[in-house]
């Protein structure tokens, strides 16, 4: 009797034992691709969303207020000060050491230049372009309150202007990511499905397109691709043709300088170099330093110093959001239903699907950024600064 009930206790814990793994493992299946690490991160979703469907108050307004902040504002502020005085706020040398250590990834292949010789460029030069340029001190002035209150309901309807037609929306979009687990699939011909296709930083397509597709209606770039492009003649930025439009975001207030440079020779069969607005801009960066400081708090248990024990992990005057990110941020107002493609990680694949890059940045939250498109996707009505102010969110896929 006793050796039957045995049995019959350790067949059961079996069957529980069974259960739950493969509970798991359809989760893991269900967010990303399932690898050991990305096994996990799905694994505990269940305990982020029961503490993001219903946080103490106090802590949640603690994170926004914390979220609204930006450290590395007030420098980005003098920049552009210093720029509107004519002055250069930084030697050559000293950008380019900020940019390796913002973007050490980035470098030039053919694919990106095409063989474009360089041209040389001096301090006078830019301040000769500065003082002949009002336009740009128009632009400057309007970021130098990046954090103004903006209706960023309407703020996100905006057609971003590379259309010519004010207001028209986009049916599907694409917004593919440059994550290595795109090498895993075959997803080509249901990218180039779709309307309108977004690429990341000029991103190479040849030679991938069973993975990535070859469709291109809107290149989302970061500043620093710009500069690059700028020593260039002509500023030769098109890797996708001439009549892709170029949407950008900046990173630091010396990028201002080669974005004028490269307006100046575009012509009326060059597609336009587009900037987002500022205000677009602080909702993309108080959202993901809302879910940085709160997936800290949930892994951490670490919430009296937040800002300060956060910071110990991260840089915060450099932390950022990625481009990434911010394209996925511009698909949702542009169209009616958004899919995203290489939006991931896995230990066995390469940072970049083109790049032999294997280390992130640390100035990017990916993971944070992972659960907001989770969220996007399953649980719209949760992600802060946008649904309250009656933004409605299209449906999102996700794509492993």
């Amino acid at each position: 009797m006793k050796r039957s009930l045995r049995i019959s206790l350790a067949f059961s814990l079996l069957f529980a034992i069974f259960s739950l793994l493969s509970l798991l493992s359809y989760r893991s299946q269900t967010f990303f691709h399932p690898t050991n690490h990305v096994f996990y991160w799905a694994a505990r979703r269940d305990k982020a969303h029961d503490l993001m469907a219903s946080p103490p108050s106090k802590l949640t307004m603690e994170l926004r207020r914390l979220a609204d902040s930006d450290p590395g504002g007030e420098s980005f502020k003098k920049g552009i000060q210093d720029l509107l005085e004519g002055n250069l706020p930084l030697r050559r040398d000293q950008l380019r050491r900020h940019e390796q250590r913002t973007h050490p990834q980035v470098r030039w292949d053919p694919w990106d230049s095409d063989h474009v010789p360089h041209r040389l460029r001096s301090p006078k030069d830019y301040r000769n372009r500065i003082r002949v340029a009002p336009e740009l001190r128009r632009l400057l002035r309007t970021r130098l309150w990046p954090h103004r209150r903006y209706n960023l309901s309407e703020l996100l309807k905006l057609p971003i202007g590379f259309e010519s037609k004010p207001g028209k929306r986009h049916p599907t979009c694409a917004v593919v990511g440059n994550s290595g687990i795109l090498l895993n699939s075959t997803y080509g011909e249901e990218i180039d499905k779709h309307d309108l296709v977004i690429r990341l930083n000029n991103a190479r397509t040849i030679g991938y397109e069973r993975h990535v597709g070859s469709k291109t209606g809107l290149s989302f770039i970061n500043s620093h691709i710009l500069s690059r492009c700028a020593r260039r003649v002509g500023c030769f930025c098109h890797p996708y043709g001439e009549n892709v439009s170029i949407l950008m975001y900046f990173c630091q207030a010396s990028h201002f300088i080669d974005y004028l440079a490269c307006n100046s020779t575009s012509n009326q069969n060059k597609a336009p170099l587009l900037i987002t607005d500022p205000g677009f801009d602080a909702l993309c960066a108080r959202i993901v330093k809302f879910y940085s400081l709160k997936r800290f708090v949930e892994e951490t248990g670490q919430a009296h110093q937040l800002l300060t024990d956060w910071g110990k992990t991260r840089d915060e005057k450099l932390f950022h959001y990625s481009s990434g990110f911010q394209a996925v941020m511009v698909a949702l107002g542009i169209c009616d239903r958004v899919s995203l493609f290489g939006f991931g990680k896995s230990d066995k694949a390469k940072h970049h699907y083109h790049t032999n890059q294997k280390k992130e940045l640390d100035l990017h939250d990916y993971l944070a950024e992972y659960t907001i498109y989770h969220d996007l996707s399953q649980r719209p009505e949760v992600v802060p600064f946008l649904t309250e102010l009656g933004f409605k969110v299209p449906p999102v896929l996700i794509y492993l």
